[in-house]
């Protein structure tokens, strides 16, 4: 367990770096990449999505802290420890939920089509599953049940599961160290990359947009509630019987399974009007602005007034 990967040195003091602060950054730099090269290869400009990316991420913190806080509120003496998202504390669905409202307003701002937006915006998502759950990982957080299999870990002595175990009565107080557990923090960065190659599979053999989005969504939502089962963490939270997110996972698949009978149906009425990737279309139709009349060319306006003056 490496809670703090290392330490910048300032004069009489050390600037520590986390290691899930660090992951969660280079996951948001890689999105960045991936995200703005497939709108521009999708006819969106880069300026302005590279804006909507950065409005979406921002809300996309919020959204993980906010859940994390909400369903973890006793564990939150001090308001300012709210705000210190290096440490951990963040909920996968939370991010997705935030970043997708966060979305939605700067689109509906900018006049650019929310599906399209969400189809290039999705590989990032997966990214971030497989960078920051590394950082879980280093950090010790999100970690599964024992399980003394070939692939299990062991976190040390004062590590999240260590602590954990001595409250739930596996190991004794003074164990030299955590029992074996399930790696669910590598599962969770696992289920990114199967997620990663579905959402390009179909982006490879799209019929219309919203599918990748509704790839993603539906993916997500079965393989996480199956992480869920095996995860032993009590910073999870509950609605009734399952998880907070197992619960979210249920009613997203829902929504998704929702959404692609909506948009199939639309794509078989209009089957050009689903592919916003296509000339252009993924910028809401604005009305035009005035052009300027040619010198010496009457204007529009001005001819309409003769044909007036003259009826």
């Amino acid at each position: 367990m490496h809670p703090v990967l290392f330490r910048i040195p300032l004069g009489f003091a050390s600037l520590p770096l986390y290691s899930y602060g660090l992951m969660l950054a280079l996951s948001l730099i890689v999105g960045w990449y991936i995200t703005l090269t497939l709108c521009e290869r999708d006819g969106m400009d880069r300026q302005v999505m590279g804006r909507c990316y950065m409005w979406t991420a921002g809300s996309a913190l919020a959204g993980a802290r906010l859940l994390y806080v909400f369903t973890n509120l006793d564990r939150f003496d001090n308001f300012f420890d709210i705000f210190k998202v290096w440490q951990g504390g963040l909920v996968a669905y939370g991010g997705f939920l935030g970043g997708f409202v966060g979305a939605w307003v700067f689109c509906r701002v900018k006049g650019v089509r929310l599906l399209a937006w969400a189809d290039c915006a999705v590989p990032s998502l997966c990214t971030g599953l497989m960078i920051t759950r590394i950082g879980c990982l280093l950090y010790g957080c999100d970690f599964g049940k024992p399980f003394d299999g070939r692939w299990s870990i062991t976190f040390p002595k004062d590590s999240p599961a260590y602590n954990q175990q001595i409250k739930d009565g596996i190991i004794h107080f003074g164990a030299a160290h955590a029992a074996p557990v399930h790696p669910t923090q590598l599962y969770e960065s696992l289920n990114g990359l199967i997620l990663l190659c579905l959402v390009f599979l179909v982006r490879r053999y799209r019929k219309f947009s919203g599918e990748m989005f509704v790839a993603f969504t539906m993916g997500y939502a079965i393989l996480r509630y199956f992480v869920e089962v095996l995860r032993a963490d009590e910073q999870r939270g509950n609605v009734g019987p399952l998880s907070t997110s197992q619960f979210i996972g249920v009613a997203t698949f829902m929504a998704g399974a929702a959404l692609l009978a909506y948009l199939f149906a639309r794509y078989r009425k209009d089957p050009h009007a689903m592919q916003l990737w296509i000339d252009g279309q993924a910028l809401v139709a604005a009305t035009p602005a005035p052009v300027a009349d040619a010198p010496g060319r009457p204007s529009a306006n001005a001819e309409k007034r003769r044909r007036k003056k003259r009826s």
